[in-house]
């Protein structure tokens, strides 16, 4: 809404701030030359993201009308059933759902905290109580393609170009603490895959006409980043000899050989778990076994991988010392723990004198000190795929295809159908040996006439 002189003299003093900001921050930058590296990693990677947001990616807007009324349709199904069990009631409404679940069907109040309107229905919440009354699933059913239908389904048509079909995602660079790459307007690496309806969804994205897609997807990286960075000898040994780390934990965890798909999925939950801090009840959530069985669980992988657990130990205390955490490439999160008095005299302090079950920590300051010991898996895994799209960028100049796509550990392209298999290979071979580790990075590929089906 304003003239083009206003607009202007905006855009030029936004400038002339940033040109008068670079002096202090090349002095910075050279004062600490860890993190040049991965500067020069974020300058290159600049071009190339700007490519990929002026390219976009086609949109089917048939196969999204024709999907909206199905999930309409569905929406309708789960509010019958719902409304069989307990009576009519607006599901969208936490008003009402507060005042079903905890006072008309007496649910347990303790799973929740209170709010102005009643007691908390939130996500979290729900999920913890998963399994104390059928109502509950519903619910959740009901919200998660509620949600998928309006965020996905019936907006991405509207955000589309009119003339092309196309989506023009903005990616964003220096947005989330961990160094990955996040995407707004529209959203386009937050599209859920755990439900049939939200797989759908990438049925939606389509390569250009008689061209095709094609995925290629870090397998299982986080662990393979924690086994490179705890060096825990059992996840190493397990990944460069090919073995299925699932059930390679699962009969650790049970103590037998053969391991039934169920097991495994015990063995896949605390895996991916532990990288997290999860704890018992939230395993137990998951997995359908009791929370004394859950900790059980937990207290035997403590046991049997003790150099993953001495690691995250290592990189909570590093946070609290140091005041920040790396990854492999040098980058750094930075951590504050100003407003915990108990805390401001361990930084500076050796990590060795410091005894983490002693402190007594603010939920705030736990959640914390878990994201520290996170941040350099997430960010490891981010530096990765970086610089693998700066050399896979490279390769593609002598070609047609275009890269589309970065969603955390999966790059997305089109390419013409007799590109396919030269291009497997070399994209194949740079994003696995990108980097030299201790343990090997695998990348799988897949190609289709969309999304979904090249996943």
């Amino acid at each position: 809404d304003l003239s083009i002189e206003e607009t202007a003299e905006y855009c030029g003093l936004d400038v002339l701030a940033t040109f008068q900001l670079t002096e202090i921050l090349q002095q910075k930058l050279n004062d600490t030359p860890s993190l040049k590296p991965v500067f020069e990693l974020e300058l290159k990677l600049e071009p190339i993201l700007a490519k990929m947001e002026t390219v976009g990616v086609i949109i089917d807007k048939n196969y999204l009308a024709k999907l909206s009324q199905e999930i309409n349709e569905e929406l309708q199904q789960i509010e019958s059933k719902a409304y069989q069990e307990v009576g009519n009631f607006n599901l969208a409404s936490p008003k009402q759902l507060s005042e079903l679940l905890f006072n008309k069907l007496g649910l347990d109040k303790r799973k929740s905290t209170k709010t102005k309107t009643g007691y908390s229905t939130n996500q979290a919440v729900l999920e913890k109580m998963q399994g104390d009354h059928p109502i509950i699933d519903y619910i959740l059913n009901h919200r998660t393609l509620a949600k998928l239908k309006s965020t996905y389904v019936d907006s991405l048509p509207i955000l589309a170009n009119p003339k092309t079909n196309r989506v023009h995602t903005n990616y964003n660079q220096m947005v989330t603490a961990t160094g990955r790459l996040s995407s707004s307007n529209p959203n386009l690496q937050n599209i859920p895959i755990r439900t049939a309806f939200s797989r759908q969804i990438r049925k939606a994205f389509i390569p250009q006409k008689d061209w095709l897609f094609l995925s290629a997807d870090y397998s299982q990286i986080e662990l393979r980043i924690l086994a490179h960075l705890s060096a825990e000898p059992i996840l190493i040994s397990a990944y460069q000899n090919q073995q299925d780390i699932h059930t390679v934990t699962a009969q650790l965890l049970l103590g037998k050989e053969d391991i039934s798909l169920e097991e495994r999925n015990l063995g896949k939950t605390i895996n991916f778990g532990v990288i997290y801090g999860m704890g018992a009840q939230k395993f137990a959530r998951q997995t359908g076994v009791s929370v004394a069985d859950a900790q059980n669980f937990i207290t035997i992988y403590r046991e049997k991988y003790p150099h993953i657990f001495n690691y995250l130990e290592t990189m909570k205390k590093e946070a609290l010392t140091k005041g920040y955490v790396t990854t492999i490439l040098g980058r750094r999160r930075y951590f504050y723990f100003d407003n915990d008095r108990a805390l401001q005299n361990l930084k500076g302090k050796d990590i060795n004198e410091i005894d983490l079950d002693s402190l007594k920590l603010t939920n705030y300051t736990a959640q914390m000190l878990r994201a520290a010991a996170n941040a350099p898996i997430q960010g490891s895994c981010a530096d990765i795929i970086k610089m693998a799209m700066i050399e896979v960028d490279r390769i593609l100049a002598d070609y047609q295809a275009n890269l589309l796509l970065q969603v955390h550990d999966e790059l997305v392209f089109e390419l013409p159908s007799e590109e396919v298999e030269e291009l497997s290979i070399k994209i194949k071979e740079t994003m696995e040996n990108i980097i030299s580790l201790e343990i090997p990075l695998i990348v799988d590929i897949h190609t289709g006439k969309n999304w979904m089906e090249a996943k």
